[in-house]
This record gives C-alpha cells, structure tokens and sequence, in this order.
C-alpha cells in the first residue's frame, strides 16, 4: 500500500499516523500535503496540516537512537578511510577498491535500520555487500587492466542501488520510492556541500589561529579531522535530510529551476564551440570520454529535475526547458555514440569501447523514452509525473549494467 493510501486508511488512527510520520517524514509530509484539500472535513487533518506546514525555522535533532547511530557510524566510516594506516595496506590497492566501502555501507545500515527493512531484506543487502567487498578484493592487481578499472569504476555505482534498495525499505518497492531517491540523491549532495564548505572555512581558521601561536598542525589536522570529516559529511547530510526535509525542500526546486536553463544554454553553446573549434570525438580518446562525462552529468541534471517537479508545482515554460535540454542531450549522445561505433569498426572491441557502447544505448533509450514523456506533457498538457515513472522504471536496467560490468567484464575479457 503506498503512502497515500496508508495515510487515508489511518486518518482516524493517530498512533499509526504518527508511525507512517517517523519512518518516512519527506514522503508523509508531501503525500499529506497532496491530500489535504480533499480532507478539510476531517479535524486530524486540520492537526496534521498545522503540524506538518507550521513555518519553523528551528533544527530538530531527531531522536537520541537516531543521532547516536550517526554519531557511532561517522566514527566506523572514519576509521574505515584509515584502515591503510592502521593495517600497513597500501594505499593505492585499498582506495582504488574500496572507496566505495567507506561510505555505502553506513549508509545502507542507517536506512535498514530507519525504515525497519525484514530479516530477509537485512540478509539480502549484506550478503551482496560481503560479496562485493571480497570478490574487489581478490581481482587480481594486474598493471595497467582495463576490466579492473572499469569493475572498480562501477562498484560504487552498485553500492548505490543496493542504497536504493535499503532507502526503499526492500527489494520489493514502488516507483515513486525510485524518484524519492533520486530527491534524496540532489538533496544529499546539496546539504553535504554546504557541510564541506564550512568545513573548509573551519579548517582554514583552526590552522590559521594555531599558526599566530607557532604550532603547526597542518600534518595531524589532515590527517585525522580532515578524513573523518570527510566521511562524516554524507553521513550527517543524510541524516539532516531526513530529520530537517524543510531545509533543503524550498532549496532543492529552486536549483533545479536555476541549473536546467543555464546547462541548455551551456550545452548549446558547447556544441557550437565543438563545430568551430573542430574538435574530433572520432580521433581523439580523452576528448571522447569527456563528451560522455559531460552526457551522463547533464542526464544526471534532468532526472533530478524532474524528480523535483513531481513534488512541486512549476511553471509549463519549465516543463519546455526540460524538453529542449532532453532534445540537445539526445544530440550529445547521439554523436558520443557514432564516435564510438567508428572506433570500434576501426580498431575492434575492447572492454573500455564495450562499455562506452552499453552505456550510451542505455542512455540513449531512457533519454528517448524520458523525451517522449516530456513531449506529452508540453504538446498535451500531461503529467509530470509520468515522466518521473518512466525515469523510475529505467532505473534498474543501470544497477544491472553497473552489476555486469563490476562482476562478470574481468572474467568475459579474461582480466585485460
């Protein structure tokens, strides 16, 4: 039962509404809010609506369990970026495999344990976490291996569906709690840039009032505050998010409002350098992977875009400022994807161009269907948020390559 139901079902309930409310606060308020006008007979209603929508400025600092596991889950994570140290592992084998395990794993307990997932989902998430984390660490340290950089380049990418997964309270869930992860995905890293940007500030005090008084302590700072607040810092931001949805929901829409019209003109703008400057996706390699960074950062763009007008009303010139940035990027893929067909034609498969190749089909077609959508929303005044269930469909068909390219690439190349 989704959340909309759940909360009509237990209007008259005000124990179980209160629990719908604590397991998921962004998802119950903006479900309510949806609701409201058709409940103006019901008093709890009225309670609910004062409640949720009561314009407070102060910072709630959730319950002491919920802030006593962040705390104690920073610390792990911290300590799991020193490790190298602590163990004599070196450096370079431990980050380049296990970045992604100092981050995600956190992260998945916290919403285990927040959206109180079944014995059999807990089972699931760690025993493919386990698996994850011994099978990156067997591959062979082969020099200079395309099929290990490109397992290690998509580990984190699995991490974070199986983060999908625990956010979503299962393996069995709806589409909308898709796009509510896609929310929380811009809405983390909004928040967690603001936590490292003080930080910095922070750090360039500390070490400058140290420095007045003849102590250097640049090496030890960096050493240990630096690395646990670096790990801390998504942990916190997520945990904020979660506890506080007020402060990044009036943030949130507004940049996404703000980055579609300037990353059209960007993109617009970009191609028409490309023409004059005559720059050859075809001929030159890093030009090549460039292009589809910049593809997979603007589709990145559109998605939270639209994850974020499925939440809120916006204007119909916003709903046409997302098709005509779908429109360009399909033009952007669409030349990543001739540039490496030519290459392969001329110099054969390898795993770097059967990648590229995967992943610009997968692409393109979400971005075809997702501008199809918006289409329908822009010629026949549709909803947005078909477009937001087209998106949420798609997703898993990325963990899957993300999985089949960590797991099985190393073996179907033979480890090149």
């Amino acid at each position: 039962m989704d959340m909309k139901s759940e909360i009509l079902t237990n209007l008259d309930n005000p124990r179980q509404l209160e629990k719908l409310y604590r397991d998921n606060k962004p998802t119950f308020k903006r479900e309510f809010n949806t609701l409201y006008p058709q409940l103006s007979e019901s008093p709890y209603a009225h309670v609910w609506n004062a409640r949720l929508n009561y314009d407070d400025d102060g910072l709630s600092w959730g319950s002491t369990s919920e802030l006593l596991f962040i705390l104690v889950s920073a610390l792990l994570a911290g300590t799991t970026a020193k490790l190298p140290q602590i163990l004599s592992i070196p450096e370079e084998f431990f980050y380049t495999r296990n970045v992604g395990f100092i981050l995600f794993p956190f992260l998945i307990a916290y919403f285990v344990w927040k959206r109180k997932a079944d014995l059999q989902n807990r089972l699931l998430l760690g025993g493919l976490l386990l698996a994850a984390l011994i099978f990156i660490n067997l591959l062979p340290d082969t020099p200079k291996s395309d099929t290990l950089a490109l397992s290690m380049l998509h580990l984190p990418l699995f991490l974070w569906s199986l983060l999908c997964v625990a956010f979503a309270g299962g393996f069995r869930h709806d589409l909308r709690k898709r796009l509510d992860y896609l929310s929380f995905n811009g809405e983390l890293i909004i928040m967690t840039g603001l936590i490292l940007i003080t930080g910095g500030l922070l750090t360039g005090i500390t070490i400058g009032l140290f420095t007045l008084i003849g102590l250097r302590i640049e090496e030890f700072y960096f050493q240990y505050v630096v690395i646990f607040g670096l790990s801390a810092a998504p942990l916190v931001g997520t945990y904020l998010t979660q506890t506080n949805p007020q402060l990044v929901n009036r943030v949130s829409p507004v940049i996404a409002r703000l980055f579609c019209p300037l990353v059209l003109v960007t993109l617009v703008a970009y191609l028409i350098a490309i023409l004059i400057y005559q720059k050859d996706p075809y001929n030159d390699r890093e030009f090549l992977i460039l292009f589809n960074v910049l593809l997979v950062g603007v589709m990145a763009i559109i998605f939270f875009s639209v994850a974020e007008s499925t939440r809120s009303s916006i204007y119909r010139i916003e709903h046409l400022l997302l098709f005509l940035l779908s429109v360009v990027t399909i033009i952007v893929n669409g030349i990543a994807l001739s540039a490496i067909l030519f290459r392969i034609s001329e110099w054969g498969f390898t795993p770097n161009r059967t990648v590229v190749l995967g992943s610009n089909i997968l692409i393109l077609v979400n971005l075809v269907l997702v501008t199809g959508k918006l289409y329908g929303v822009v010629a026949s005044k549709k909803d947005i948020s078909e477009v937001g269930r087209t998106i949420a469909a798609y997703l898993p068909l990325y963990f899957l390559w993300a999985a089949i390219v960590t797991f099985l690439f190393p073996f179907l190349f033979g480890f090149k």
